[in-house]
């Protein structure tokens, strides 16, 4: 389970909005400066991020705006949105594509550019598909674990 803390910016009766802010690892990956990923955190590193999290067991806590929370996600969650997200489109992009280059007789390699673009197209529309899907699986949301109070002592919820 992944542990992250934030700030509680809004309080609703079904959970939590919680910001957080977004951090680079970059420096202890391996790779380094060799992924695109350490260029996108240079321009996006520092930056807020809004979540809504569900109260879990114990509930809000009596959790009031400018908070400190902690909150747990699922990792089972993160590969397998990881595998939905980036594997999807690229495999819809690829059998388009050869799908493409195998029906055209005169010019396969227009027709598979064509089907290349048409399977990634696809594969977005199904990622947003399964996004939608499960937007409402309570297995698949961030829980709130604990508040941390403004002194920095965890307050234990149930």
């Amino acid at each position: 389970m992944l542990v992250e803390t934030g700030r509680v910016v809004a309080v609703d009766p079904q959970g939590l909005w919680v910001e957080t802010i977004r951090q680079s690892t970059c420096g202890t990956c391996a790779a380094q400066k060799g992924c695109g990923h350490g260029l996108l955190n240079r321009y996006t590193d520092g930056k807020r991020g809004y979540i809504r999290v569900l109260p879990g067991a114990a509930g809000t806590g009596g959790c009031e705006v400018d908070d400190q929370v902690r909150i747990s996600i699922p990792e089972e969650v993160i590969l397998r949105g990881s595998l939905v997200v980036y594997m999807l489109p690229l495999f819809t992009m690829l059998g388009a594509a050869a799908l493409g280059a195998k029906l055209s007789a005169t010019s396969p390699d227009s027709y598979a550019m064509l089907g290349a673009v048409l399977g990634f197209g696809l594969g977005f529309a199904l990622v947003r598909w399964h996004a939608w899907r499960h937007r409402h699986d309570t297995t698949m949301q961030p829980t709130l674990l604990d508040v941390v109070s403004p002194s920095g002592q965890a307050l234990k919820l149930g």
